[in-house]
């Protein structure tokens, strides 16, 4: 089946009652088929939501959107009259609203999942099941704030049958507000980590700040946790819903995984639970890639799923861009893990990394890990360690990854063999000057410290290499 993509016919007029906006009469009964607040990703017939940020003013762009063939305009102040708008006093908050309202005309069941990590690829993975079966949507690529999310509700079609949501959260409060706008029949929180920790102070508050998902949870909906993480092991009977656990080392949950085994590039594993067993084989490695298909599977078999369509989805699945993707490039194998970073999810790929079967070098490139607060510094220290185990040779770029040479050299390192570099331009010279095809590179760090830069330049440099070197043979 296909994803379900574009809004159906919502009014001006119904926009406007949904968010408390002004819409003129002669603009009211304009029909959208789709929102976006990014102007070079506008489609013809788009409402354009003009959102002021730090550095940019969406509002600036609207000459240029309604040139784009825009239907109309989400805008805080009045616009010329003949530009279709909605007006409203703030766009951020009536975009939230506006999408609020659109939930409740659609009959989709609505799946969320939230985590420390790993919710994009159990998203992938659950709206890929979903999909063999029914007409599905799910947040594209990383939508999962208070902007995203609302944005991937309303582009999704109101008569889709399953809408799977991706929903993140760094703050306390937001993933209330995401939760009560969503509405989800199924709920998941795949794990408990560090990643926020800065702003949510221990693992206790990012438990609680996970936990309002629970809020807009509707009646007789299921909560699913993973039973293997201590902290959720007590919240069955907790909350008046249904509530499922996934896991592998627990055997009271209720969907286990056994007899796992991992070869270069796959992992298969059985699956016991709700009545079904069957056989999963994923064309991805590693141990955390288990947890995310059980969470996906326990989701998926709870909303009607068959062993069938698990299967055959997740025997061909392809995760999203920048998450421990692995490919070649120029005589080289390149782990791609560039999108974020925490310590949990950078243990996971240097592990990866450790296991790569290689005539050459392992080599970690490393970016800080950031939102740590009080913790960055020993966290950046016993990853060093960790790479130190499973590297031959350590990159460390930022203001925080002086520790990991720390650790990297507490861990056994040579001294030659960690660097550390406040330049994104002097790790991929050293790169090219310290590796050769046949080595295999794992790319990873923060979103914030842009470790896909490095790792264009790089293989760019690499390509350019590699062409010159066949020309002088």
């Amino acid at each position: 089946m296909n994803e379900v993509k574009q809004t159906s016919g919502v009014t001006l007029k119904q926009i406007a009652s949904w968010c408390g906006g002004a819409v003129s009469h002669e603009h009211e009964s304009i029909v959208i088929n789709g929102f976006t607040k990014d102007s070079r990703a506008l489609i013809a017939g788009n409402m354009y939501i003009a959102i002021r940020g730090a550095r940019v003013d969406g509002h600036d762009y609207i000459p240029q959107v309604m040139d784009s063939g825009a239907a109309a305009v989400l805008a805080d102040h009045l616009l010329p009259p003949e530009i279709p708008a909605v007006v409203v006093k703030n766009t951020e908050t009536a975009l939230r609203a506006i999408a609020s309202g659109y939930r409740a005309t659609m009959h989709a069941k609505v799946l969320a999942i939230t985590g420390s990590v790993g919710k994009t690829t159990t998203k992938e993975m659950l709206a890929a099941i979903m999909n063999k079966a029914f007409a599905t949507g799910k947040t594209p690529a990383n939508y999962n704030n208070n902007i995203g999310m609302p944005l991937s509700i309303l582009n999704m079609d109101r008569n889709c049958q399953i809408a799977v949501l991706e929903m993140g959260m760094n703050h306390f409060g937001e993933m209330s507000e995401l939760t009560h706008i969503a509405r989800p029949n199924i709920a998941a929180i795949i794990n408990i980590g560090t990643m926020h920790i800065e702003n949510l102070h221990s693992r206790k508050g990012i438990l609680k700040a996970k936990l309002e998902i629970v809020e807009g949870l509707q009646p007789g909906g299921v909560l699913v946790f993973n039973g293997d993480e201590p902290m959720l092991t007590d919240l069955r009977g907790k909350y008046p819903f249904r509530t499922l656990y996934f896991g592998i080392t627990n055997k009271e949950c209720d969907v286990i995984a056994e007899n796992i085994a991992y070869s270069e590039d796959s992992t298969t594993f059985d699956v016991h639970g709700l009545g079904k067993s069957f056989k999963v084989k994923l064309p991805t490695e590693g141990m955390h890639n288990v947890y995310n298909a059980l969470a996906a599977i326990t989701m998926a078999l709870e909303s009607g799923a068959q062993p069938e369509h698990i299967t055959a989805a997740l025997q061909d699945f392809t995760n999203a861009s920048m998450r421990l993707n692995t490919y070649e490039r120029s005589g080289y194998t390149i782990i791609d893990d560039c999108y974020n970073a925490g310590p949990e999810s950078t243990a996971v790929a240097l592990g990866i990394l450790g296991r790569k079967k290689t005539d050459g070098s392992r080599i970690a490139v490393l970016g800080d890990m950031l939102e740590l607060g009080r913790r960055a510094n020993a966290e950046h220290y016993r990853i060093g360690r960790i790479a130190a185990q499973n590297a031959d040779l350590i990159l460390a770029y930022g203001k925080t990854a002086e520790r990991i040479v720390s650790g990297a050299l507490t861990g056994g390192v040579s001294q030659r063999n960690v660097v550390f570099f406040d330049s994104q331009e002097e790790v991929v010279k050293t790169l090219l000057n310290r590796t050769q095809p046949g080595d295999v590179i794992l790319f990873k760090g923060s979103r914030g410290v842009h470790m896909e830069r490095v790792l264009a330049m790089f293989e760019e440099q690499a390509d350019k290499k590699l062409a010159e070197s066949e020309s002088d043979v």
